[in-house]
């Protein structure tokens, strides 16, 4: 496994860590048995938990954002597939036993984190306004951002409401396509 593969296997675990018991109750040896990796070895790459944390909710937060944009970026798919997809990369992988848990996390956590969750957020609103701005056939007399707004928090109220990402994707297709049909 190179570094950087193991640097990925390693916030991952530690992002579920985390969102299992808390940052507060999770420890560096809960990490680093859920990485399979030595508690030494966890410290070289990170030397404190604080640091560890924040690294793991960066990672995660860019996953989203490169799937989210990648999604987005191929012009021969319909733009409510690429709507799809990218809202079901930034929040409907989050749908699931975890969502709370991460979402409760993040918020409870805001002096870790510094400007990452409104930062993250306002990322990727500007991929979907792009998009939007960028397909001649979403003409529908409604601003981008407005369209994009609106798509964003209705994924984030669809993502406390549902219990699977399957349901997630069906709802959030209604949405989009609300907005494609107009």
């Amino acid at each position: 496994m190179s570094d950087n593969d193991r640097r990925t296997h390693v916030l991952d675990a530690a992002l579920l860590v985390f969102a299992r018991y808390g940052y507060r109750k999770a420890s560096m040896d809960d990490v680093a048995k859920a990485a399979d990796i030595s508690r030494p070895g966890l410290y070289f790459h990170f030397p404190s938990k604080a640091e560890l944390f924040r690294a793991a909710v960066e990672h995660a937060l860019d996953d989203s954002i490169k799937a989210a944009k990648n999604a987005l970026a191929d012009p021969d798919r319909p733009l409510r597939e690429r709507l799809i997809d990218a809202f079901d990369h930034w929040a409907g992988r989050y749908v699931g036993p975890m969502s709370e848990e991460i979402g409760i996390l993040i918020d409870s956590n805001p002096e870790l984190l510094d400007a990452m969750p409104v930062e993250y957020p306002k990322r990727f609103l500007r991929i979907v306004v792009a998009a939007l701005a960028a397909d001649a056939s979403g003409h529908t007399g409604i601003r981008p951002i407005d369209v994009a707004r609106t798509l964003l928090s209705t994924a984030n109220g669809i993502k406390h409401d549902v219990r699977t990402r399957k349901e997630f994707r069906a709802r959030m297709t209604i949405a989009i396509d609300l907005y494609c049909a107009r």
